[in-house]
């Protein structure tokens, strides 16, 4: 994956002589790269087929303490998705009970 990065990169930089826009476009995508590819590159890669929690749900927490701070969290994403999108969490919950 980062050598595919890397070498778009190259790729618009050397067409961004012609059009500077293409050098902007570059950053952004080694910015992203950097924020976002290089953590899912790292975990997805050291064991992909080791049974663990669901994609994307981040790592397991690694004290009762820290589970219960994610826990907490979470609960305060749901009130506020049911608080802010009554009409839609009404239609998931029926949908759930079907």
């Amino acid at each position: 994956m980062g050598t595919v990065v890397l070498s778009g990169t190259v790729v618009l930089v050397v067409l961004g002589f012609g059009n500077p826009l293409y050098w902007l476009v570059a950053v952004a995508v080694l910015f992203l790269y950097v924020r976002y590819g290089l953590d899912a590159s790292s975990t997805s890669s050291s064991s992909p087929s080791a049974p663990g929690p669901a994609q994307g749900t981040g790592p397991a927490p690694t004290s009762y303490k820290a589970y219960r701070e994610r826990r907490d969290t979470q609960a305060k994403w749901e009130r506020r998705y049911r608080r802010e999108r009554p009409l839609e969490y009404r239609r998931q919950e029926r949908e759930r009970s079907k």
